[in-house]
């Protein structure tokens, strides 16, 4: 015959009970950790409004204001969910690095996979973008580094756009500016705090 299970004691009940809100606790606490640290994960350098407004002194104004009428341009095309005004900005060897690690190679890779993503992930999005940065490397190359998102409905704050961009551009052969590299980084803010609070020496000027 078998032997019948012996109900938990009083003790191991006890036990149980300490264990689970011990665990519960830890969860709580994880939470909140995490939530005090996005909450206290803001940015102090948010960009500029316009990118006119980065424009270097000393620089040549008309090829600044090509240049961020380039930055215009792409950003009305993907609001049209226009591949090809939006492959028309940049060169015909550029690359375009996209935050999850794809790479595409050539305007036409950078036209064909922007109309698969205007026709299914980014449909009907918009592009909000702030300006940090326009440096120029001599007469024909400048880099443009911003802060940036896609989006539907209203439109995100500064603070909130989510990634960081950099852009390379070059007067190209018909003396337009146009992209020849862009590479896309996403922020990963609870992330980043955490390595502030752990060592401060690693945060960027304008964020300390």
């Amino acid at each position: 015959m078998s032997t019948p299970a012996r109900s938990k004691t009083p003790r191991r009940r006890t036990v149980q009970r300490i264990g689970l809100a011990a665990g519960a606790a830890l969860v709580l606490a994880a939470g909140g950790a995490y939530l005090y640290l996005e909450s206290t994960s803001g940015i102090r350098n948010a960009g500029a409004d316009s990118c006119t407004e980065v424009i270097p002194a000393g620089a040549d104004r008309a090829d600044g204001e090509a240049i961020c009428a380039t930055l215009d341009a792409l950003t009305e095309a993907w609001g049209n969910g226009d591949a090809d005004a939006y492959g028309r900005q940049f060169t015909e060897n550029a690359t375009y690095t996209t935050y999850v690690g794809s790479h595409y190679q050539g305007r036409e890779d950078i036209t064909e996979g922007h109309r698969a993503l205007f026709k299914d992930f980014v449909k009907g999005t918009k592009l909000a973008a702030s300006y940090l940065d326009l440096r120029f490397l001599g007469k024909d190359v400048a880099i443009l580094t911003g802060r940036g998102d896609n989006y539907s409905g209203s439109r995100p704050a500064k603070k909130d756009l989510s990634k960081v961009q950099t852009y390379t551009l070059v007067r190209d052969t018909d003396g337009a500016w146009r992209i020849a590299a862009f590479h896309n980084t996403r922020r990963q803010n609870v992330m980043e705090r955490i390595s502030f609070l752990y060592s401060p020496a690693t945060a960027p000027k304008a964020e300390r």
